[in-house]
């Protein structure tokens, strides 16, 4: 079976909702009939304070569809059919503000156009332009914020680095100190 369940329980503040399982493969970035902006704002609080082992999880049931051509969550925001904070936007990418910020300033930056990109790791010389241009736009982004004296951008690639979406994207974290090592 590839799908991972959640026994679903009291969330917020002692208030029951009840319990029952969650199909959490139906949540996941990649499936593009649920994405998680239509989840109650209490599972997405919930979703985003999971432990590292379902974190992991998550990850690879999201590597299982990393290379279709269905449409991510990405390709939903770029299309406009989902709502997003848009930070920065040219005819080659868009940033947008993460829906479960890890520092005060945690912006996403993606390449409109996919073309074969899912993961840094599946990158070509072909590529060589966009990732380019993803790293200015993402210095950009720092500039904007007032966060351009210290900032961090990462990139997850694949299921051992917990990529949950499979569209290439660089996450600018600021608006803190940062410390090392990294993860």
């Amino acid at each position: 079976m590839n799908s991972l369940y959640f026994l679903r329980g009291p969330l917020l503040a002692g208030r029951a909702v009840g319990f029952g399982f969650i199909n959490a493969s139906k949540f996941t970035a990649n499936n593009p009939s649920f994405p998680l902006s239509r989840l109650p704002l209490r599972f997405r609080r919930a979703l985003s304070s999971i432990s590292a082992s379902d974190e992991e999880a998550f990850a690879r049931a999201a590597a299982l569809n990393a290379d279709s051509e269905t449409p991510t969550i990405f390709d939903k925001i770029i299309a406009k059919e989902i709502p997003s904070t848009i930070v920065y936007e040219d005819e080659k990418v868009l940033a947008f503000r993460d829906i479960s910020p890890q520092a005060p300033v945690h912006v996403l930056v993606i390449p409109k156009l996919r073309d074969g990109l899912t993961q840094l790791g599946k990158a070509d010389q072909r590529h060589g332009e966009i990732l380019g241009h993803l790293l200015y736009a993402a210095k950009i982004v720092a500039e904007k914020e007032g966060i351009i004296d210290g900032f961090r951008v990462v990139i997850n690639s694949g299921p051992s680095a917990c990529q949950s979406v499979y569209h290439l994207h660089l996450h600018v974290l600021g608006g803190r100190q940062m410390k090392w090592p990294a993860g």
